[in-house]
Parts: C-alpha cells; sequence; structure tokens
C-alpha cells in the first residue's frame, strides 16, 4: 500500500534554505511568528491503561517533555497561562494548541469534541495540532476532528516511530505500520494534514533501515515529519536497558549525517516539523547534546554546505516499498 505524495498541497522551498522548517511554513502562512501551546488534556494510552499494554513504549515517560500535568490543571487554564507567557516574553500574538501529552484520540466522539472546543474561547488561536496513535482513530473521529478546519489550521501527529514493524514490537509500541498506512488515508480522505514522527537510533535499527523508513515515508501524502532521536529518560525500561549497557545511543556526530541521508530523500515540499527532540532536563539520562537545538541546527546546515544538498536531493521514489 503506498500513496502519492500531494506535491501541489505545499511549495518547494529555496534550495538555500536547506530544509523546509515549521517557522517557515507558519510565517508563509501567517504572515508572523505563531508557538505551539504544549496541551495536557488528561488522556490516557491504550498501550498504558491495559487495553494494549501496561507498560508502555519502552522510552516512554511523558514528564520529561510535557509542561502541565492535565490532572492539575484545566485545558483553559494551560492556554490561558501559556498564551499569557509568551505574549509577554516573546511578543507573539497567534498561537498553535497542540494537544500532546499522551494518545489525543483516544476517548469517545462526544468528550474529544469537549477538549477541542475550548480552543474557540481564545481568538488568538489559529491553528489545532493533535498527537496520537495510528490505532487511536477511525472515520467518526476524523469527521470530527476535520470540522475544526473550517476555522483552524488543522494537524494530525501520528506517532509512527519506525516503518518496520519487529522494531515496532521490540519498543513495545502494539501498533503496526499498516495501521499507520490505514489512519494516513483516513485522515487524507478529510483533507486534514498528517505529521509523522519518527526516532533515529532505535536499538537494532541499522543504517538502511532508517533510510527505508525514509524512502516509504517520501512516496506517501503526507504534510510532515518531526524527527526525534532516540533518547533515555528517567523510569522507564529503556533507562534499564542503558543502565545495563544493552543499548547504544547516537552521538551528535553520528546523528547529523544520518538525519541528513533521511531528509534527501524527503520531498521539498514536506515540512520538518523538528530537528530533533528534547526532553526536561529534570528526567533526561542521555545524550545531553539534544537540548542544544541552536548549535544542532548550525551543524546540520553545514553539512548540508558541505556535501552540496539538501532536503529532496535524492527524492526520487520507484517502485512500492
Amino acid at each position: 500500500m503506498i500513496m502519492k505524495q500531494n506535491s501541489t498541497a505545499i511549495n518547494s522551498i529555496p534550495r538555500q534554505d536547506y530544509f523546509y522548517s515549521f517557522n517557515k511554513y507558519l510565517k508563509e502562512r501567517f504572515g508572523e511568528r505563531v508557538h505551539r501551546i504544549s496541551i495536557d488534556a488528561g488522556f490516557n494510552c491504550p498501550n498504558i491503561d491495559g487495553m494494549l499494554s501496561n507498560k508502555g513504549c519502552i522510552y516512554c515517560n511523558n514528564k520529561g517533555f510535557v509542561r502541565y500535568d492535565g490532572r492539575t490543571k484545566t485545558v483553559e487554564e494551560q492556554i490561558e497561562e501559556s498564551m499569557e507567557f509568551y505574549h509577554r516574553h516573546m511578543g507573539v500574538n497567534k498561537f498553535i494548541a497542540y494537544f500532546q501529552a499522551f494518545s489525543n484520540t483516544y476517548a469517545d466522539v462526544k468528550t474529544l469534541q469537549k477538549q477541542y472546543d475550548v480552543i474557540r474561547k481564545f481568538p488568538a488561536i489559529v491553528g489545532l495540532f493533535i498527537s496520537t496513535r495510528p490505532d487511536c482513530v477511525d472515520r467518526k473521529k476524523i469527521n470530527l476532528i476535520a470540522q475544526y478546519s473550517h476555522d483552524y489550521l488543522v494537524w494530525m501527529e501520528y506517532g509512527l516511530q519506525t516503518t518496520h514493524d519487529p522494531i515496532l514490537k521490540q519498543i513495545n509500541r502494539n501498533h503496526t505500520y499498516e495501521d499507520f498506512l490505514k489512519a494516513c488515508e483516513l485522515t487524507r480522505k478529510h483533507n486534514v494534514n498528517v505529521g509523522v514522527h519518527i526516532i533515529l537510533g532505535l536499538p537494532s535499527q541499522k543504517h538502511e533501515e532508517m533510510m527505508l523508513d525514509a524512502k516509504r515515508l517520501a512516496g506517501l501524502d503526507i504534510q510532515g515529519i518531526k524527527f526525534h532521536v532516540l533518547h533515555v529518560l528517567k523510569n522507564t525500561r529503556l533507562e534499564r536497558l542503558y543502565e545495563s549497557g544493552k543499548i547504544q545511543l547516537l552521538t551528535k556526530n553520528e546523528y547529523i549525517p544520518i538525519l541528513c541521508d533521511f531528509l534527501e530523500q524527503i520531498p521539498k515540499s514536506v515540512i520538518i516539523l523538528r530537528l530533533v527532540s528534547s526532553a526536561s532536563r529534570d528526567y533526561l539520562i542521555a545524550p545531553d547534546w539534544i537540548n542544544n537545538k541552536g548549535t544542532l541546527k548550525e551543524d546540520i546546515i553545514r553539512e548540508f554546505k558541505r556535501r552540496g544538498t539538501c532536503q529532496g536531493k535524492n527524492g526520487s521514489i520507484k517502485g512500492t516499498f
């Protein structure tokens, strides 16, 4: 199963930009800086609550990247505090509500609508981004989400991590690549943008497997990719594996050429939602270089300059993967 890239949806970027950044995309669309507000709406995850597993993914600890706890602050309170902070300190006037923590379609339609509708109280919100698992959507849920497209920029962000089912099993994702393909097709039928979360450096993952991930994604009708590097957070099974020496993490010097190899396969119209993951220093064990985003971006651009390439340089796709 493969879907052709919708090349007319978003214009290609000039070569000198090296990759199509999320900030550039938002400025093109809204004419000014737009900031995403991370929200914990109190949803759970079927990979944690026992529906699929009670262990979660081996790397999962939401406390490592979310700002709020949905059990102590309402969605409305989180939005109000965040908007006030970013307006006062950064002069931002437009915002995207990003339902990020856990699986944000893991509820009945009525509950989802109640939570999503909170954004309608805030005229400064121009976008709705929803992060979830590909096995937590259906036609009714996507139909609901699509209705917000009349008033907002709407994206679904699916945690795929890799297209290789054996690796998905190894990290205890409890979904398949086929689950993602079905979710992607359903979402695009409703004209909702699709962003894909990919992790580089997963346990036992080889370079050729990461490049096959790139080639597969390059042939799909997706609008964005968010890159993570495998990192270790406290109180996870990955922490135990790392401390016992059973896994190795990518160094910065290893990650940069792999990322550039990957981006060279991805069409220029695909938005790069993020170049690398980050994590709270209170929970991050390793690697510590992931939070130095400014330096990392400069190093990635430097590598592209050295190669004389950019995003999409090797993006011609032949056959079905």
